[in-house]
């Protein structure tokens, strides 16, 4: 059995990295320009299937992933990113429209927390959620790179 590693590799908007927990499931997407982990870096199965993906998704051949997630955090968080997975590629919705969806209308603020501290970007796809107030709001890559995913899958919806 092996510890948890690191794969990095190369996309259209520049290097990424992805980890996995040692048993398979992916733990974290780092978007380019975010420091990166401690990790042994190794190439298994689940990783260059991440990898894989993520370039799909990124040349608009890719919708939804199919990939074995290991997600972290309270019963409101989990279902936060739940919620997110079920976007439909190409929308959006605010964070008020996500808190109401997992039952906490008022709970706006703490989808956004959760959004901020979702480990698998893109991957559960945060950048969909946006503030009702107008604009993208904050993302993890920057707001130029969330602007960027949103247009990708309105252009290839």
């Amino acid at each position: 059995m092996r510890g948890p590693c690191i794969h990095s590799f190369i996309t259209l908007i520049g290097s990424m990295s992805v980890t996995e927990d040692g048993e398979g499931r992916v733990t974290a997407l780092y978007l380019p320009n975010q420091n990166l982990p401690a990790m042994e870096e190794c190439e298994t199965e689940v990783l260059s299937e991440a990898a894989g993906q993520v370039n799909e998704y990124l040349s608009g051949r890719r919708r939804s992933f199919d990939l074995p997630l290991l997600i972290d955090g309270s019963e409101f968080r989990r279902s936060v990113l739940g919620a997110l997975v079920d976007i439909p590629y190409g929308e959006v919705r605010t964070y008020g429209q996500i808190a109401e969806t997992v039952g906490s209308p008022r709970a706006y603020r703490a989808v956004g927390t959760a959004c901020a501290e979702n480990m698998i970007p893109i991957i559960i796809p945060c950048h969909r959620v946006v503030p009702s107030s107008g604009g993208v709001g904050n993302y993890a890559g920057g707001s130029a790179l969330k602007t960027r995913l949103i247009e990708l899958e309105r252009e290839n919806a």
